[in-house]
């Protein structure tokens, strides 16, 4: 004897209850991943620099700015070799 439709249709419900945290996490990360490089493209439209850009700048500056100022250094002491 087959199963009543109310029955199936209960089944089934519980099988996509079942499966929907997995899916849930699968659509926030394509999501994610899809938002982020609309972002990113918006940024690089803007002419906006990224963090990882702007950290690198930064390290770059102060490590010429230690230079400019060993370079400073010596030249007030010109008889004290390096």
């Amino acid at each position: 004897m087959a199963e009543p439709a109310s029955d199936r249709i209960l089944e089934i419900l519980e099988e996509l209850f079942a499966e929907l945290p997995a899916r849930l996490r699968g659509s926030k990360e394509r999501v994610s991943s899809g938002a982020s490089g609309a972002l990113r493209s918006f940024a690089d439209e803007l002419g906006l620099v990224s963090r990882d850009d702007l950290d690198e700048l930064e390290l770059r500056v102060a490590q010429l700015e230690h230079r400019l100022k060993l370079l400073e250094e010596d030249r007030g002491n010109p008889g004290f070799p390096r």
